[in-house]
């Protein structure tokens, strides 16, 4: 072939878009039922919004965007992650109001660029869905926050989800923890991946979640930003574990989830399953009180989580979700003959128009081959129309599972295949 789709992406083909949909749908269910509006922004954004609030030495920034020149000489980048978007957007669109105590609820789907490594259920254009609840310090939000990741995931039939939570500290007390821990590790440096060696000068924290495992040997003494925590991120953790336990929500403390992006502060978390092998995160947030301001706006607090579609895809494929038989659905017209044709054509758009699903066969083949195929496509049933139907002004109904038909009026059949 001349041209293959570029190297990190994929194609959604329509045998397995319906897993998609159920998932995009079900997510945007539950945030309904929790009050979370959606929100849709551009697909590129000013390169200084991402090199700002997710940090100009990440990796996101330093070696994974998309950036690009436009014809005015601007530099813009490919939507590189959903958060900064949805700050810019609540900041410019005055989101907020009047109310600046007022919490405001958004969740967006969409697809996000990073030039990294492919890896299962890690593309270059992968697709996430997230929720930002921006204008509370208050800790219940962030427990509510995984709550409906939770609540996301058992909605879509993936049971076993583990939860790891962590506090990042905040400008006052996290400091402390960077000095400790390149003071800790100082003599090893060496030894470490070359990643790392370039993050202990440029993003320290960001060695503890290293999974390289000579990484993981060097930090294992490191101290841990828990014993470190000012007084403030010490209450808003311990809140936070008391409204997750108010919730009846199982939860790890796990000292290495520091995420990957500046903006943190206090709460950082992940969603992790065992399915996915050592690739097992599907999802993770946390807050980002300082991230609204560092974008020109007032001091406003956050929090929010991502979780990766192809990521709970491939969870839901490893529990044997993925094969679940899809319902029959829609009606099938099959012309018989060849004076039946136009009149078949007209009732399909005519039962299109009235909210039904339905097909004809453009092949115009035999009424065998018709039939065949309707079966083959997973139609709920056949509507027979042929010479003798059309004079009596009726269709035949064939029930495509049971085999079971009856004639039902033309004027009437599409309330009755709606099952009115």
């Amino acid at each position: 072939m001349r041209y293959q789709r570029p190297k990190g992406t994929q194609d959604i083909l329509p045998d397995v878009a319906p897993r998609w949909r159920m998932v995009e749908n079900t997510f945007r269910e539950v945030c309904r039922r929790f009050d979370f509006g959606e929100i849709r922004t551009p697909i590129f954004e000013d390169t200084d919004l991402f090199v700002r609030s997710v940090g100009a030495e990440t990796d996101i920034v330093s070696k994974e965007m998309y950036t690009f020149e436009d014809k005015g000489g601007r530099s813009q980048t490919l939507r590189a992650e959903g958060t900064a978007p949805t700050v810019r957007a609540f900041l410019e669109e005055n989101l907020q109001g009047q109310d600046r105590e007022r919490l405001v609820k958004l969740y967006y789907i969409a697809p996000i660029f990073r030039q990294d490594k492919p890896q299962a259920g890690r593309y270059r254009q992968h697709h996430q869905a997230g929720i930002e609840a921006i204008g509370s310090p208050e800790p219940a939000v962030d427990a509510e926050v995984i709550s409906l990741a939770l609540t996301f995931f058992e909605a879509i039939g993936i049971k076993g989800t583990r939860l790891l939570v962590n506090s990042v500290g905040c400008p006052a007390c996290a400091p402390s923890l960077v000095d400790e821990l390149k003071a800790s590790v100082a003599d090893s440096v060496g030894s470490m991946c070359r990643d790392c060696q370039r993050r202990y000068e440029t993003n320290t924290l960001r060695l503890l979640d290293c999974k390289n495992e000579v990484c993981r040997q060097v930090t294992d003494g490191a101290p841990k930003m828990l014993d470190l925590l000012c007084g403030e991120c010490e209450a808003h953790f311990d809140g936070l574990r008391e409204h997750l336990e108010a919730l009846g929500i199982a939860y790890e403390i796990d000292p290495r989830i520091v995420r990957g992006l500046d903006y943190y502060t206090k709460t950082a978390f992940e969603f992790r399953h065992d399915a996915l092998g050592a690739q097992d995160s599907i999802g993770g947030g946390g807050r980002y009180d300082g991230l609204v301001e560092q974008c020109g706006g007032p001091s406003i607090p956050g929090v929010g989580l991502g979780t990766g579609i192809e990521r709970v895809l491939l969870v839901r494929e490893a529990l044997g979700l993925a094969d679940e038989e899809q319902p029959r659905e829609g009606s099938f017209i099959v012309a018989i003959g060849d004076e039946a044709w136009l009149p078949a054509y007209r009732l399909l758009h005519d039962l299109r128009r009235a909210g039904v699903k339905a097909e004809i066969d453009y092949r115009r083949r035999s009424m065998r081959a018709q039939m065949r195929y309707a079966d083959a496509q997973g139609y709920l049933n056949a509507v027979l129309l042929g010479g003798d139907e059309i004079a009596k002004g009726v269709a035949t109904v064939r029930d495509m599972l049971s085999g079971e038909q009856e004639e039902v009026a033309l004027d009437g059949l599409a309330a009755h295949l709606k099952g009115e």
